[in-house]
């Protein structure tokens, strides 16, 4: 098991998580992302304005899945809960990415010093 990993959910061996997030209307939105697992919790990073960070704020309900880089499920949904967190737990949240990620997460650092815009990272509770 690798660092950050220490207690192992069903998603710890997997590459790729389908997070559905739900607009006000109800209608479910999925979005394959990057993530990491520590103690339990998992770590995905976005974009402050994006679509699903600004559908979190509004329901922390979520469901996540299992799945390839394109989006198919690989595995069942489980229900859980999102949110927001702090710079503390930012950090730790990038650099357990960079870890997982390796030179692909590098690369999308670069950019983001190139191009710099708002980032949050979103906690996952099941």
């Amino acid at each position: 098991m690798s660092p950050g990993q220490n207690r192992p959910t069903p998603f710890t061996a997997e590459r790729y998580l389908n997070l559905e997030t739900y607009r006000r209307t109800g209608q479910a939105v999925a979005t394959p992302v990057w993530f990491v697992v520590d103690d339990g919790i998992i770590y995905v990073y976005s974009l402050a304005d994006a679509g699903k960070v600004k559908r979190i704020r509004n329901n922390p309900r979520v469901r996540i899945a299992p799945c390839d880089v394109r989006g198919a499920l690989k595995g069942a949904w489980v229900d859980a809960t999102a949110r927001i967190v702090d710079e503390r737990e930012t950090l730790k949240a990038h650099a357990l990415l960079r870890e997982k990620y390796g030179w692909m997460k590098r690369v999308a650092d670069l950019f983001r010093k190139i191009r710099p815009r708002p980032r949050v990272v979103i906690a996952i509770s099941t």
